[in-house]
């Protein structure tokens, strides 16, 4: 069984939708920022920085969103959270990752003009890649519930195929929207894409689980 580190409503959430996704035993111990002096002593000793998530496996510490998702995606290949057998959208998805780790979690470090500037950045990078979804639906002749872009798999992050990419994605603007207000006029494509994740079992689980442990976060 893992055991997960995790401050609820922090980043640390996409591991914990991550591992409901995939179906992973694991025991859940929170931390609270505002308490940092009551971290438990075996959480010091794996990660001194004392950084969330931090995922311990048969005692070994494994530390970041991105690759703690990675290795999620690849331990349980049957939940299907990485394309199979295309190395181009594997990569696609790394590149969100990337993008999200470097440009979107620490937008807000310099100021909220630049937050919302990237934020819209990724709005159009998401609608670029559901219009690049709805040209390869057309040349496949797909049947009505595909071509219907409010229906089936249109709106991932990439190919149409959710991934940790979009597990990944959703957290950020969760915390921006909830935080800073996010017209849906002005993010279409990362509200549309908000509301799809509200309705996986795995994402309203782990909601009810940490709002149940209460937020504590920074402002």
């Amino acid at each position: 069984m893992y055991i997960l580190y995790h401050a609820p409503g922090s980043s640390s959430m996409a591991v914990h939708i991550a591992l409901h996704e995939v179906g992973a035993a694991f025991e859940s111990r929170a931390i609270r920022f505002t308490q940092r002096d009551q971290d438990p002593p075996e959480f010091r000793a794996l990660h001194p920085e004392g950084k969330v998530p931090t995922l311990v496996m048969d005692g070994r510490a494994l530390t970041e969103v991105a690759a703690i998702l990675y290795y999620l995606a690849r331990r349980y290949t049957e939940a299907k959270l990485l394309p199979s057998g295309d190395i181009e959208a594997e990569a696609q998805v790394i590149s969100w990752m990337s993008f999200i780790a470097s440009s979107l979690h620490p937008a807000r470090r310099q100021g909220i003009d630049h937050a919302r500037a990237m934020y819209r950045l990724a709005d159009e990078r998401l609608g670029d890649q559901r219009l690049a979804d709805q040209r390869l639906a057309d040349q496949r002749l797909a049947d009505q519930r595909l071509a219907d872009p409010a229906s089936g798999d249109r709106g991932w992050a990439v190919g149409g195929t959710y991934s940790i990419a979009d597990i990944h994605l959703f957290r950020l603007f969760w915390r921006f929207r909830g935080s800073l207000g996010a017209d849906p006029a002005t993010f279409p494509n990362l509200s549309a894409h908000h509301d799809r994740m509200m309705q996986r079992p795995a994402v309203r689980k782990t909601f009810e689980a940490e709002s149940a442990l209460g937020y504590d976060l920074p402002a």
